[in-house]
């Protein structure tokens, strides 16, 4: 793959990460759910920006995970174009352009959010605020899409969690993160083909 159809391809992730959680943020409070099936939600959070809401504890925690996430896209970005320059499979240069542009789109909330929208607590939030709820570097990442597939109690005798009541799926996540995973799982699964041995 070529370098400019691997910017095409991020291009087109961030886009329509940016546009869903755009219109969440203003169409939805905070909180705001809607069915679309039994199986499927839109369901708006915000979280830190780390996975299953985790959070670096601290005054600085936030902008800690912050530049960590740039530096790290900058990390991504070099191996992209490392491995369009040496050639290597289209499953491997497909799969470091999804992770970038997850990244990239998480870092743009992040980065970003925070100075631009104001609060979504019991209230849609309005875009180009003159009161924001954050600052740079501060914002908090906009997540959607909710798949509670199965509800139920655990059998007794089942490891751990017996008897228990457990939600599959429970993560709620936004398009920047199924790229991410995408990615991921494109390495792992076609592991052979993304780094063949010659």
């Amino acid at each position: 793959m070529s370098l400019p159809k691997a910017y095409i391809l991020i291009f087109l992730v961030l886009i329509v990460d940016q546009l869903s959680k755009i219109y969440v943020k203003t169409n939805f409070a905070l909180g705001d759910e809607v069915v679309i099936f039994d199986w499927f939600r839109i369901h708006f959070i915000e979280n830190e920006g780390m996975a299953w809401g985790t959070k670096i504890p601290g005054q600085y925690g936030k902008l800690i995970l912050t530049v960590f996430r740039i530096f790290a896209v900058f990390g991504i970005a070099y191996w992209l174009s490392d491995a369009i320059k040496k050639r290597h499979s289209t499953y491997l240069v497909v799969a470091i352009a999804l992770i970038f542009a997850g990244a990239a789109g998480n870092i743009l909330d992040s980065v970003f959010y925070g100075v631009i929208f104001d609060d979504s607590h019991g209230n849609l939030a309005t875009i180009f605020s003159p009161q924001p709820y954050g600052t740079w570097f501060h914002g908090l990442v906009v997540d959607m899409f909710y798949f509670p597939i199965w509800k139920g109690t655990l059998p007794s005798w089942f490891p751990i969690w017996g008897g228990e009541q457990v939600s599959f799926f429970n993560a709620i996540f936004n398009v920047a993160d199924m790229a991410i995973s995408t990615g991921v799982g494109i390495l792992l699964v076609f592991n052979r083909r993304a780094f063949p041995k010659h």
